[in-house]
C-alpha cells in the first residue's frame, strides 16, 4: 500500500516534484555501500523477461545489497545497488520485422520484509538511471532520447534451505521524465528469478 501511495504520488506530480524527489532519493541513497567484504564482486545474479505493448525485454545483471538495514512500519527496510543489460525486441519502424536495443541501467533499490524482516515476500521500489542504444523505436512508440529513467515496483518471495532463490513480478516504466518530447515511455510486465552466489 505504501509503495502504491508513492508510486500514485510520483505519477501525478510536476515535473519539478519529480526531479526533486529523484534527487532527494538519489541523495539518501548515495551513502549506502555494498556489504560484502569481497569488495566489488557481486553477491547475487539475476534473469528477467518483461512484456510491454509488443516489445519483449530478456535481461540479466547482478546485485550488490547494502551494509545497512532499518527496522520500520513492522518490518525490516534494506537495500541494494542494482546493474543489468538487456535486449529489447519490438515489430520495427519503416516495415522491418523487427528492431532491435541495448538497454544498460544502474539502480539503487529499496526493499521491505515483514515480520522484522524474517518473512520470505518482500515489496520493493527502486529509480535508477538507464540507457537504450539505439534510441527505442517500434511501430507504436519512439523515444526522444538514448538516457531514460527507469523506476519499478515488484513483490517477491524468496526460498530454498538458505533463501539463496528468489522470484519476483515486477512493474517498471522507462520514461526520459519530461527532458524531451515525444516521452511516451514504455511499461514492462517482468518475471525475475535471482540467486545468491554465497
Amino acid at each position: 500500500m505504501l509503495f502504491f501511495s508513492i508510486y500514485r504520488w510520483f505519477s501525478r506530480a510536476s515535473k519539478p516534484q519529480r526531479w526533486g524527489a529523484a534527487i532527494v532519493f538519489l541523495l539518501l541513497l548515495a551513502g549506502a555501500r555494498p556489504s560484502q567484504a569481497e569488495g566489488w564482486a557481486p553477491a547475487i545474479g539475476f534473469v528477467q523477461y518483461g512484456v510491454a505493448e509488443d516489445t519483449r525485454a530478456t535481461t540479466a545483471g547482478v546485485i550488490w545489497p547494502w551494509r545497512k538495514a532499518w527496522s520500520a512500519f513492522g518490518g525490516q527496510w534494506s537495500g541494494y545497488w542494482e546493474a543489468a543489460i538487456g535486449r529489447w525486441s519490438a515489430p520495427g519502424p519503416d516495415g522491418r520485422e523487427r528492431a532491435w536495443a541495448t538497454q544498460f541501467g544502474l539502480t539503487p533499490v529499496l526493499r521491505w520484509r515483514g515480520r522484522g524482516g524474517e518473512s520470505p515476500w518482500f515489496a520493493e521500489a527502486g529509480i535508477g538511471l538507464t540507457v537504450v542504444t539505439p534510441i527505442y523505436r517500434s511501430r507504436s512508440k519512439r523515444f526522444s532520447t538514448g538516457f531514460n529513467f527507469g523506476d519499478h515496483l515488484a513483490v517477491g518471495r524468496n526460498f530454498g534451505a538458505q533463501g539463496q532463490h528468489e522470484l519476483s513480478l515486477r512493474y517498471q516504466h522507462f520514461s526520459n521524465g519530461g527532458i524531451e518530447h515525444p516521452n511516451p515511455g514504455e511499461d514492462f510486465v517482468q518475471l525475475r528469478y535471482a540467486r545468491s552466489f554465497r
